[in-house]
């Protein structure tokens, strides 16, 4: 076992490797390290050396994020980047065992994730103004968030060269750099298509966005803010009062393939979920709202 001489060295070949060899984004790579931060900042006070830390140690450290208020979700996240650095480290030669082997992560309650109806959806696109020059393009971008499940990320990243038109699909790099085909709907290849020819085709792309599907005035990539900011002005036109954002357009084209009949499995592969254990969820979705149904139509309840 050889000891850490320099900590941030270690830090920084820790982002590296979650990066190079994990495949995570940059920014999911850089919330791990942020955790390790937090580990490292914690050890110090305590005068615990990381190689030397024990799972007492790391449970001491997790209760100290309990005392200052880190929900549970936070808490689970964290655990999750300190227990990759340790695996690093072991794997590194800097020790011999895995303290975090036995450290439990705190349960965390299923939160069901609001969901917009189809009427919602339709309001929503009624109230694009049509008349200016980005409405063309606003229409496009619902139209494939809904029609396709995609990540904001995905959205805003989406290049030309990743759409087949023809064919009826659309190439999307997900997370960890992972590509999967995803069908569009004949509603978003006309959307996109109307795009293409109304805005796209004249306008200047800015250096390095050449391929970039969805642009701003100044020819940039939009940014996932700016996809946020569109959809929540849409639904306070429609006069939705959910507590929404983008993701529920996801949300919404999962729950409503569900409740059409689609195969989870099917669902699973279009919004690239990793494990079905994600996409589970929505079948979660489907039951509360089953029995809201039953609730509210079966004629013993209507008595009541």
């Amino acid at each position: 076992m050889r000891p850490i001489t320099d900590i941030s060295d270690v830090k920084q070949r820790f982002l590296g490797h979650l990066t190079l060899e994990k495949g995570m984004s940059a920014n999911t790579a850089q919330a791990y390290s942020d955790d390790v931060d937090k580990l490292v900042r914690y050890f110090a006070d305590a005068g615990v050396g990381i190689e030397h830390a024990t799972t007492d140690d790391l449970e001491r450290f997790v209760c100290t994020l309990q005392d200052v208020g880190i929900q549970p979700r936070s808490q689970a996240r964290i655990i999750s980047g300190v227990k990759g650095f340790y695996k690093f480290l072991r794997m590194e030669g800097y020790m011999d065992n895995d303290p975090t082997e036995l450290l439990l992560t705190p349960k965390i309650g299923r939160h069901l994730p609001e969901v917009l109806t189809v009427e919602e959806i339709d309001r929503m696109i009624d109230c694009i103004d049509m008349s200016k020059a980005e409405g063309q393009r606003n229409r496009a971008i619902i139209e494939t968030l809904y029609g396709c499940g995609l990540r904001v990320s995905e959205l805003v990243t989406l290049q030309l060269s990743q759409l087949f038109i023809e064919e009826g699909y659309v190439v999307i790099q997900g997370k960890g750099n992972k590509q999967r085909l995803v069908p569009i709907s004949p509603v978003a290849i006309e959307q996109i298509t109307l795009y293409l020819e109304q805005t796209r085709s004249h306008q200047v792309a800015k250096r390095g966005s050449e391929d970039i599907l969805f642009l701003n005035r100044r020819g940039a990539m939009l940014t996932r803010q700016m996809i946020f900011h569109i959809v929540k002005q849409l639904c306070e036109m429609a006069g939705i009062r959910k507590v929404i954002s983008p993701h529920t357009l996801r949300h919404s084209f999962a729950t409503h393939l569900l409740e059409g009949g689609a195969n989870l499995r099917a669902i699973q592969q279009m919004l690239g979920h990793e494990s079905i254990t994600t996409t589970e969820i929505y079948v979660h979705i489907d039951r509360t709202r089953l029995r809201d149904e039953i609730l509210q139509h079966h004629p013993r309840n209507k008595m009541i």
